[in-house]
């Protein structure tokens, strides 16, 4: 063989193997999304309260990245941001989105936010409750009357909401028995340190940080389940892990990758408290009340009962009622399960 022959031989050589190993990296890139190809942006509005947990369990375990999910914090304070980035566009999820908001949001726009998991709180499964400032003689809501109250409540119209009709259900008439002030989270347990306020309608972690602190005291927590839907045992689902319709739509793989990765978080808050440790310097939570905070039940669509659904819709048809929301919604068009595969 001349040496151009044995020239022209190697070259070809070399070229079935370079072939050949491109043929095996894409293989490997359908096999498993995300691992050859670049991963797949997902931009999460944050709302930094105990219900966020699921976004940090979900990135600091790895879930995201197995899923091939780049996912990208936007720290919001309150429910009104996080819809207003994704009427805009720029968020295409939301770790903990208040839902009477998103169900609002929904009556402004059609499709516009859908939930692939819910979040249930009681007296059990402690988050929003009222606290008073010390001095303040109260044993449940309804000693406030006749006290000419001023009340801060955690943001967005569903909170305010929630705060007046737990109020109204006790016999407290707005103006005359108290006034209700919105107030971002992170002023909470400042602004009860300093008295500005008698009392006020807070989520956790500042519930258990202003009892330790002694900033305040809770007076009723899971007032939701007790005074808007009746059952105290009940679950009030008042937040969940939302998605955009346009995301859903647009990148309906990715949404399910994402819906499995937040499976994931969720099974682990349940089965492992250690979790908790992550609220540390991600939320108002102090590390050393961390894995004291309490947390509300966290369920993917699937895996809630024909009755927290009938609590669910109860709970919106009262803002509808009260004119929170101007036409009645019908929740379960905006409850999804796109993970099927992992929900069997």
């Amino acid at each position: 063989m001349t040496k151009t022959k044995t020239a022209l031989h190697a070259l070809s050589r070399r070229a079935l193997i370079l072939a050949g190993t491109a043929a095996m990296a894409l293989a490997a890139g359908l096999a498993f999304p995300g691992m050859a190809a670049a991963a797949d942006k997902v931009k999460v509005g944050v709302f930094p309260v105990s219900s966020a947990l699921p976004y940090f369990v979900a990135l600091e375990r790895g879930y995201f990245k197995e899923a091939g999910i780049d996912a990208e914090m936007v720290k919001l304070m309150g429910a009104p941001p996080i819809v207003q980035g994704m009427l805009t566009g720029d968020l295409d999820a939301g770790a903990n989105l208040v839902t009477v908001d998103g169900m609002n949001a929904n009556t402004k726009k059609e499709g516009l936010v859908h939930y692939v998991a819910l979040y249930g709180q009681n007296k059990f499964a402690q988050m929003e409750q009222f606290v008073a400032k010390s001095g303040i003689d109260a044993k449940t809501v309804k000693d406030f009357k006749g006290k000419t109250m001023k009340i801060m409540s955690a943001p967005g119209a569903g909170n305010m909401a929630m705060a007046r009709a737990v109020l109204g259900a006790v016999g407290l008439k707005e103006g005359s028995d108290y006034t209700l002030t919105e107030l971002a989270m992170n002023l909470h347990v400042d602004a009860m340190k300093a008295g500005t306020f008698d009392a006020g309608y807070t989520l956790e972690p500042n519930g258990t940080v202003m009892n330790k602190t002694g900033a305040a005291t809770t007076v009723e927590a899971g007032v939701v389940s007790k005074y808007i839907i009746g059952r105290e045992e009940a679950y009030a689902f008042m937040a969940g892990g939302a998605i955009t319709g346009k995301f859903m739509k647009e990148r309906p793989e990715v949404a399910k990758r994402f819906a499995a990765a937040w499976r994931k978080a969720l099974k682990d808050i349940e089965q492992d408290p250690t979790t908790r440790e992550l609220l540390k310097g991600n939320t108002f939570t102090p590390a050393d009340l961390a894995m004291t905070i309490p947390l509300p039940r966290m369920l993917m669509v699937d895996q809630l009962s024909a009755q927290d659904k009938k609590d669910f819709q109860k709970v919106i048809d009262f803002t509808t009622e009260s004119g929170v929301l101007k036409e009645k919604v019908d929740t379960s068009k905006y409850l999804v399960v796109l993970d099927k595969k992992a929900a069997s």
